[in-house]
Order: C-alpha cells, then sequence, then structure tokens
C-alpha cells in the first residue's frame, strides 16, 4: 500500500501555542494550585485526554465555580466572549490568554464594526464557540448598550440562511437603505466558497456589504492540500476530531469528490475495507496531533511519500 501525506498536516499554529500554553501551566503549578481550560482547549480528545492526565480539567463556562481564587483558567484556541471574561477574573481566576491570534483578530474587527454602528452577519456554525466568542465583542462594542441590549448580529451558516436574514433586516427597519453600513466575518475555520456564496447573498439587499477576509490561511492550505492530492489516490483518510469544524470540511470536500473517505480520530478507527485499497490520502486538521498521524500511517502501511 502506498500512502501519500497531504503537504500541509498536522497542528496549526494557533493551536499548537495553545497546546504549550496548557502543557506550561500544568508543569508550572506541578499540582501546587488548579489547572483548568475554559471549555475543550482545542478539538481533539486525545489532547484533551493527555492534559487532564497532567491534572488540567475542563470548566463548563455555564457552570463555574463561585470562588476561583488561586486557581489558572486558559482561555480556549476558539476564544470566549468578553462578558464571559471579566466573570472569571471576578470570581478570582488568573487568566491565560490562548485564543488563536486569527481568532482574536476576528474579535477585534466585530467589536471595530459593532462599535462603528454596522449590522453584522457571522458566517458560521450557531452554536460553535468561535461565533459565540465574536458575537459576545460585537455585543459588548454595541453603541448605547445595557444589559438588555446587543448589537444586531445574525449569524448564518449558508446562503440561504444569509439571503433570508438580510431581506428581513432589510425589511423591517425602514431606516436601512441598500448601502447602509453592513458588514460580514467568517468564522475561521469556513471554507472560500461557503463564504464567497454567503456574502453573495447578503449583497442581494445590501451591495455595500463590507466582506472582512477572516479565513485562516491554514484551513485554506489544508484544503488546497487535499484537493490536489484528490486525483493521485484511490480513498482519502481524514484525521482529526468528530467535534472539528474544520476537519469535518475536509471530509466534506473529499466526499464532494466522489472518493471513499473517512473520518478517523486514531488508529483503531480505520475502516477495515480500506486496506484493499493501493493508493490513500491522509490529510489532517488543524488541531490533529503528530503522534495519532504517524501512528494512523504505521497502521496503514509502511510506504510514504508526500503529494
Amino acid at each position: 500500500m502506498n500512502i501519500i501525506r497531504a503537504k500541509t498536516i498536522g497542528f496549526c499554529t494557533g493551536v499548537r501555542r495553545a497546546v504549550e500554553l496548557a502543557y506550561n501551566e500544568a508543569e508550572h503549578s506541578r499540582g501546587q494550585r488548579p489547572v483548568y481550560t475554559l471549555g475543550p482547549l482545542i478539538h481533539n480528545p486525545q489532547v484533551l485526554d493527555d492534559l487532564k492526565r497532567w491534572g488540567v480539567e475542563i470548566l463548563d463556562e455555564h457552570h463555574l465555580p463561585e470562588n476561583l481564587h488561586g486557581a489558572v483558567v486558559i482561555i480556549r484556541a476558539h476564544g470566549i466572549s468578553p462578558q464571559t471574561e471579566t466573570e472569571l477574573r471576578r470570581r478570582g481566576a488568573q487568566v491565560v490568554d490562548a485564543t488563536c491570534p486569527r481568532v482574536k483578530s476576528s474579535q477585534l474587527k466585530a467589536a471595530t464594526f459593532a462599535e462603528a454602528g454596522y449590522r453584522l452577519f457571522l458566517a458560521g456554525e450557531k452554536h460553535h464557540a468561535e461565533i459565540i466568542g465574536i458575537k459576545g465583542y460585537a455585543d459588548a462594542a454595541a453603541p448605547g448598550k445595557t444589559a438588555d441590549t446587543a448589537a444586531f448580529c445574525a449569524v448564518v451558516s449558508n446562503a440561504a440562511e444569509a439571503e433570508k436574514a438580510a431581506a428581513q433586516l432589510h425589511d423591517e427597519d425602514s431606516t436601512l437603505c441598500d448601502n447602509a453600513a453592513t458588514a460580514l466575518i467568517g468564522q475561521t475555520t469556513i471554507s472560500a466558497e461557503e463564504y464567497q456564496s454567503i456574502g453573495s447573498a447578503i449583497t442581494e439587499s445590501f451591495p455595500g456589504l463590507e466582506i472582512a477576509q477572516t479565513i485562516c490561511t491554514a484551513t485554506q492550505e489544508r484544503q488546497d492540500s487535499l484537493r490536489e492530492m484528490l486525483q493521485k489516490v484511490d480513498a482519502i483518510i481524514i484525521a482529526g476530531g468528530k467535534e472539528s469544524a474544520n476537519t469535518r470540511r475536509l471530509l466534506a470536500i473529499a466526499e464532494a469528490a466522489g472518493k471513499p473517505c473517512a473520518l478517523v480520530e486514531t488508529a483503531v478507527d480505520i475502516p477495515a475495507d480500506f486496506l484493499k485499497f493501493n493508493t490513500i490520502g491522509l490529510a489532517s486538521g488543524a488541531s490533529t496531533p503528530d503522534v495519532i498521524i504517524d501512528d494512523i500511517e504505521r497502521s496503514l502501511g509502511n510506504v510514504s511519500a508526500v503529494a
């Protein structure tokens, strides 16, 4: 069997930074003080299990302990809202910000747009931690905000939802004209094609829409690398966590190409019928550690190449 690795594979820079920060905090604390991440640090169960062995526990942001004095709380790579960060500090936590720098850039862009009075559209998954955090920044920066008000911020996951939300906003707010101040910010892991189609749908109602370029280059590089590999292989394995948005998008690309494909968290998940293929492509999400990728490759065979 021939295994061809994608050119871009393994941890992205933001994930690597977050994981290193977490291990550093665990090592420095050495059990002398609690170390938590607020929600899963990244979407990879094997990394989370290993961090737990180092004493790093996961906090549920909806059920925070009232007293966090003496505890370290690490903000996950996907980021959190400023409201949640303020609450952590109020409860006495030492906050370590492991937000991916690209996600932080999106958060600050949302705040800038909201402060200027823009109506915002967020392209992504409504319940994804990254989108929730970005929306929190927009809400916090909305002019004249009170505890009961927030910026107009519609989350849309596809072009149909975007078209409906934009048309509804246009019809309901008589103060808006076609060139009203509107902006679009995308989840960093969204595909360029999805983002473009969502932007095009919104411009039907708001031709003056400003589209922020927020797609992570690491995400795009992984998608391009997978597409380049598709014609060279008989089947594709995507290594990564099932909860990872960018990993699931890689799987969708392979499925759309009509290739036999599987999302594999560890080597034990490799489908038995994949061993019949002569050439298998191996790609991964941005939160998949090298050790998992190497183990999957060893389980498939020993012949390796680079696409």
